[in-house]
């Protein structure tokens, strides 16, 4: 099957794309998008791959939807387009990026410069009606990205996983430990964040491995011209 996205990630992919599964949600999403309101728009579902060839990923941080909001959900876990208020769950990141490694919290909530140092922004769902979660869940979209994260650690080495809740935590079971870097925690959503969230210390902890691995570490807040 034909499906454009960054062409690394198409060969990679590629098996995924020829099974039933992704047949049968290729026609149901491309059934969604016609009928009513979906997000992220169709030409950002597969944005945190194209951003990202599959050679320059140095970390993975794994979500579960899209924002259901409008215009929030830009295909990248946890960030929303400029301009569009920062949520809940990003403010609480963003709090404990800076209590571990200062800087000034920024005031957009798009991750997209996260996206361009190596961060593979990855929700389990990468599609979602509008203001209805996880409408588009049990569809297809879980095996594939379940196909990602387990091919990504097959294939790569010295990936750093950060894995937030038991969704993220469960998905991650099949990484290898012994390859990869792999940091659990609660998730950063104001009903789990105080029970360990905060303190987790992995924004440190994944630029000093970063370091020790020979690559660069992620400048996780913007310089203040690009904020």
């Amino acid at each position: 099957m034909e499906v454009r996205i960054e062409e690394s990630w198409k060969k990679l992919l590629q098996e995924d794309f020829d099974r039933d599964y992704f047949l049968h949600l290729r026609n149901f999403v491309k059934s969604e998008y016609r009928r009513t309101t979906v997000y992220p728009p169709a030409k950002n579902i597969f944005r945190a791959f194209d951003i990202l060839p599959i050679h320059k990923v140095k970390v993975v941080i794994l979500g579960q939807d899209p924002y259901h909001g409008d215009n929030q959900a830009n295909g990248l876990c946890f960030s929303v387009n400029p301009g569009v208020d920062i949520p809940p769950s990003l403010k609480n990141i963003y709090k404990e990026i800076e209590q571990e490694l200062g800087g000034s919290i920024p005031k957009s909530g798009d991750l997209t410069h996260w996206a361009e140092q190596g961060i593979l922004l990855l929700n389990a769902t990468l599609t979602v009606e509008a203001h209805r979660a996880g409408s588009h869940q049990k569809k297809g979209w879980e095996e594939f990205t379940d196909s990602v994260v387990e091919k990504l650690s097959k294939r790569m080495e010295g990936l750093v996983f950060l894995l937030w809740g038991s969704y993220a935590q469960k998905k991650g079971e099949v990484i290898d430990r012994n390859k990869h870097l792999v940091l659990s925690s609660p998730h950063p959503s104001p009903l789990s964040a105080s029970r360990g969230f905060f303190g987790n210390g992995h924004f440190r902890k994944t630029n000093d491995y970063l370091i020790q691995s020979g690559k660069s570490p992620i400048n996780w807040f913007p310089s203040p011209q690009s904020i």
